[in-house]
C-alpha cells in the first residue's frame, strides 16, 4: 500500500470516526459526568485530537520500534492520551475517563457492526485495507 493510499485510510478514519464515534462519546459522557461538563463539540474535539494524535505518534513509534513489545507500548501510550483527552475537556478524573472510554468502545463496537450488517444486507460489499 502507497503512503497517498494509507494518508486517504487515514483521513476517511478520522471523518468516519469523529462523525460515528464522537456522538456515541458525547451521550455516555453526558450520561456520567452530566450535561454542563459533556458537550458535543468536546466530544467531536477528543475524537478528532485523538485520532490525529495517536495516529502521528504510532506511525513514529512504529518507525523506531519493532516487534510485539514496542506495540504494547505504543497502545498503552496511545490509551493514556485518549484517556488524557476525555479527562481534560469531560473534566472528570482519570477512573470516569476509563469507563467513559470503555462503554464509548463497547456501544461503538455494536453500532459498526449493525451498520456492517445493514450495509451487507443491502448488498454493499464492506471492505477493510487489511
Amino acid at each position: 500500500m502507497t503512503i497517498p493510499d494509507l494518508l486517504l485510510f487515514q483521513i476517511i478514519n478520522i471523518i468516519v470516526g469523529t462523525i460515528i464515534v464522537g456522538p456515541i462519546l458525547w451521550f455516555v459522557g453526558k450520561a456520567l459526568v452530566g450535561p454542563e461538563k459533556a458537550k458535543l463539540t468536546d466530544a467531536l474535539w477528543i475524537m478528532l485530537l485523538g485520532q490525529v494524535i495517536g495516529g502521528l505518534f504510532n506511525y513514529v513509534f512504529g518507525l523506531v520500534f519493532e516487534g510485539f513489545i514496542a506495540s504494547v507500548i505504543a497502545f498503552i501510550i496511545q490509551l493514556l492520551i485518549w484517556l488524557g483527552l476525555i479527562r481534560h475537556f469531560f473534566d472528570t478524573g482519570w477512573g470516569k475517563a476509563f469507563i467513559i472510554a470503555l462503554i464509548a468502545v463497547i456501544v461503538a463496537a455494536i453500532v459498526f457492526a449493525v451498520l456492517a450488517m445493514i450495509l451487507i444486507g443491502l448488498g454493499i460489499l464492506v471492505l477493510t485495507l487489511f
